[in-house]
């Protein structure tokens, strides 16, 4: 008597799960710049080519465009703060 093993195979959801690895870890490890574009690239190609994984990848792409939303304002408050102060700069001489 021999019987066959039933062998289901699990679905893929590679890239939606990487997409949401890198918007969590960007955000608490402080990961700023390349692992939030990588991960909103993947979650892009996620949404495309798993749609079983649909909600992890939409959740890598919030993640990562909010640490990238982040580090962009930083950026913007840190250029006003150095314009600030060196328009200033003349008068810490006087």
């Amino acid at each position: 008597m021999t019987s066959t093993p039933y062998s289901a195979t699990a679905p893929v959801r590679t890239l939606s799960v990487t997409s949401f690895a890198f918007g969590l870890a960007s955000i608490v490890f402080g990961w700023t710049f390349v692992a939030p574009i990588a991960g909103l690239v993947i979650g892009v190609l996620a949404l495309r080519r798993e749609p079983l994984g649909r909600t992890f990848a939409i959740w890598g792409i919030v993640l990562n465009a909010i640490m990238l939303a982040g580090v962009i304002v930083g950026l913007l408050f840190a250029a006003i703060g150095l314009g600030i102060g060196f328009a200033f700069l003349p008068l810490a001489f006087l």
